[in-house]
């Protein structure tokens, strides 16, 4: 699976570990739920990337399955964080929103779904820690406009339309400045209930 998973590893890293530089994501090790709802996603349209469209255009839902399996059990080390020497108040805004959110704006806090170590939740929250600090903007600004989408309720929507353009920098800015911990691997089970209904966080 490896031989044929080379053209992943074009942009997502040797192994699909990505590194601490660029917009491609890391892959190794996140949940296989939510690897392969990030599939289906870019073959139904619902996500924006005319490389990925093309090579999971023809594929069937059984090799999606195989190829989200396959990266989800690989458990490698992380490159160092990207982030070096961002401003102590983006930083602190940036830690309350993934730590405590801020009820008044109706913004859970990131941990309540995607983990307290912000690694991921069993069967399909990814992990976030680690993520390249221009692919979360991106992200977050395509959930904003509706160029990202994801199965109904399409609960990031909702939380990414309620950030302003300096909340999405900061949260981005602490989650590339952050060391992942030595165990990376997601949380077994999801804490119920979610915070917000979410479509593709269950299944």
């Amino acid at each position: 699976m490896a031989q044929r998973m080379q053209a992943c590893t074009v942009c997502h890293g040797k192994e699909g570990r990505a590194t601490n530089e660029g917009y491609f994501p890391r892959i190794a090790g996140k949940p296989a739920g939510y690897l392969y709802n990030q599939l289906l996603n870019f073959r139904e349209g619902r996500r924006h990337n005319a490389t990925m469209a093309y090579l999971v255009e023809h594929l069937s839902d059984d090799y999606l399955r195989e190829i989200a399996q396959h990266f989800s059990t690989l458990d490698l080390p992380y490159p160092p964080a990207q982030t070096i020497g961002a401003a102590r108040l983006q930083l602190q805004l940036g830690a309350a929103l993934v730590q405590r959110g801020d009820p008044g704006r109706g913004i859970p806090a990131c941990v309540a779904c995607h983990g307290q170590k912000m690694t991921g939740v069993e069967p399909a929250m990814p992990g976030l820690v680690g993520l390249p600090r221009d692919y979360v903007i991106g992200q977050l600004g395509a959930w904003r406009t509706g160029q990202r989408r994801a199965a109904e309720p399409d609960c990031m929507a909702s939380i990414a339309k309620r950030l302003s353009p300096q909340d999405v920098s900061a949260v981005a800015a602490w989650l590339s400045s952050q060391t992942p911990p030595a165990d990376s691997k997601p949380a077994r089970q999801a804490k119920l209930p979610l915070p917000l209904e979410c479509g593709s966080g269950l299944q």
